[in-house]
């Protein structure tokens, strides 16, 4: 078991309404559980977490020997805890348009996928298909080829390591292409190029080269692994979503210069990302996105 005190303001609940979705246990419903592969690869855990009334974070580890470290490790990063946000307050104080969203969302943090190899994978099942078929897809693929992983006497699947996609001959829902993609991203994972530590160690533009040598994986899924995968935090996604939430929040015009956009986005470094975040959650959830655009979400 471990005790964690979060860095700044940190609603779990608020953060699972918003993002997460996880399981809670039947047993508990104020804990919530994930179920990953454990970078490193050396199996996978469930970590059950729950917020005690101090705001510290509690949490369990259930898996394989000699992994909880990472697993923790990991579940934290997932949340977003791994980074000290004391100061996220203070963007929402220079900028009143987006301290009015941090309030109406309780300073809700960025949820990333499980690891960089997951966001990969499931980035290729996703791709030309809709949400819910996509993960009507991972959830058979945990079930039938991840790891059973007991919590409480309840059961949790964690989506299938990197070793066992690699021998994957095929899955029903999938074609052969995505198959071979997946291939590719599993041993892309394994020698440790979706590795989440590397990937915010090295510059941006070297590691968005680096995804996008990867079978299926172009300009804007290699965002999303950066990004939601990896979890950078002072970045702006270059995509339209972004563009047209900061034109709605700003009501700016139809086209507005890069030079204003950058002026925008440069107050609220040094959680850009955050604040995107936080705004994508606002224009999807209050203002809709025209239909003529299709934009990629969790």
């Amino acid at each position: 078991m471990f005790e964690y005190l979060p860095r700044g303001p940190f609603d779990l609940a608020n953060q699972n309404r918003y993002f997460g979705g996880w399981p809670t246990l039947r047993s508990d419903p104020g804990t919530i559980v994930m179920a990953f592969p454990v970078e490193g690869w050396k199996g996978s855990a469930a970590v059950a977490l729950q917020q005690k009334t101090d705001g510290s974070i509690l949490g369990e580890v259930f898996g394989g020997s000699g992994i909880s470290a990472q697993a923790e490790e990991q579940a934290l990063a997932v949340l977003s805890l791994d980074i000290a946000a004391e100061e996220w307050p203070d963007v929402g104080k220079r900028d009143p348009i987006i301290g009015e969203l941090q309030n109406k969302y309780h300073f809700v943090r960025p949820i990333l996928f499980h690891s960089p190899y997951e966001a990969a994978a499931g980035f290729i099942i996703g791709h030309r298909i809709t949400i819910k078929q996509k993960n009507a897809i991972m959830s058979r693929m945990a079930q039938e080829l991840g790891s059973r992983l007991d919590v409480s006497g309840q059961a949790f699947h964690a989506f299938p390591e990197p070793g066992v996609l690699l021998g994957l001959a095929g899955f029903q829902g999938l074609s052969q292409q995505k198959i071979e993609r997946l291939h590719a991203i599993a041993l892309a994972a394994l020698d440790g190029l979706l590795d989440r530590r590397n990937l915010r160690s090295v510059p941006i533009g070297e590691a968005l080269s680096k995804l996008e040598t990867l079978p299926g994986i172009g300009p804007f899924f290699s965002q999303g692994i950066l990004h939601r995968g990896a979890g950078l935090v002072d970045e702006v996604t270059q995509d339209d979503l972004t563009e047209y939430a900061i034109r709605m929040a700003y009501k700016l015009g139809e086209a507005p210069e890069k030079s204003q956009l950058d002026l925008i986005t440069r107050g609220w470094q040094p959680f850009r990302m955050w604040t995107t975040v936080l705004l994508h959650i606002w224009v999807r959830r209050e203002i809709g996105v025209p239909a003529r655009r299709t934009f990629s979400k969790r």
